[in-house]
């Protein structure tokens, strides 16, 4: 929180002068609002200790920033299978706002864009390849413990430290998570604060992503 507060940005490996602005923390305290960020103390296999950083989410347009983990997936296969759905989506619409509301037309269309985002939400999900302690490694569908996956199950801080902590051999020591930025709109979340992983997305997931973790200690 210290080095957020300094800093003002998240590209903490670049000088000052090499800043990117779309990494700089402004923004979470504008119309965008704040964001989760998470850090993972871990031990190394000889003993040493080292601290993991994420973020929820993208940052700045994108999922990888260097000095935070990744995604549970791959962000080049994930933009790849995006871009021409979105585009089909996003032409869907434009048809849609040139047809009388109500219209059978324009209630075919919304359907036609609805099934087409839930096929590539499917789609999306099949990319999430959680690694658990055990060495086990699911698909999203298979590894989230509820029916019915929310959006953004997989993007938050927790499952994205414990899946780089487990496919590189780390043993997890603790776990922090806090806000950073303006309130969100439910105000449920405050600048500064800290919060567990939370129930909806998260909890589903801790489940399988622990398994084994038990077996190390």
């Amino acid at each position: 929180m210290a080095r957020l507060d300094r800093e003002g940005r998240i590209d903490f490996t670049r000088s000052r002068t090499g800043a990117e602005p779309r990494f700089s923390t402004a923004p979470l305290f504008g119309p965008e609002r704040g964001k989760m960020f998470g850090v993972l103390v871990c031990r190394r296999p000889d003993g040493s200790r080292t601290v993991l950083r994420a973020f929820s989410g993208q940052y700045g347009g994108t999922w990888e920033v260097e000095g935070w983990v990744g995604p549970l997936f791959s962000a080049r296969r994930f933009a790849a299978v995006s871009r021409a759905t979105e585009e089909r989506i996003k032409a869907l619409g434009r048809r849609i706002d040139t047809l009388a509301a109500g219209s059978g037309a324009r209630r075919d269309l919304v359907r036609r864009r609805r099934a087409l985002s839930r096929a590539l939400m499917r789609e999306l999900h099949r990319l999430y390849c959680p690694v658990n302690f055990r060495g086990e490694q699911r698909t999203l569908a298979r590894a989230f413990l509820e029916p019915g996956i929310p959006t953004g199950a997989g993007d938050c801080c927790a499952p994205k430290l414990l899946n780089h902590a487990a496919r590189h051999n780390l043993l997890p020591l603790g776990l922090a998570e806090f806000y950073w930025g303006r309130e969100n709109r439910s105000r449920s979340r405050q600048h500064g604060h800290f919060y567990p992983p939370c129930s909806g997305k998260c909890r589903p997931l801790l489940g399988f992503l622990l398994c084994g973790l038990e077996e190390r200690i």
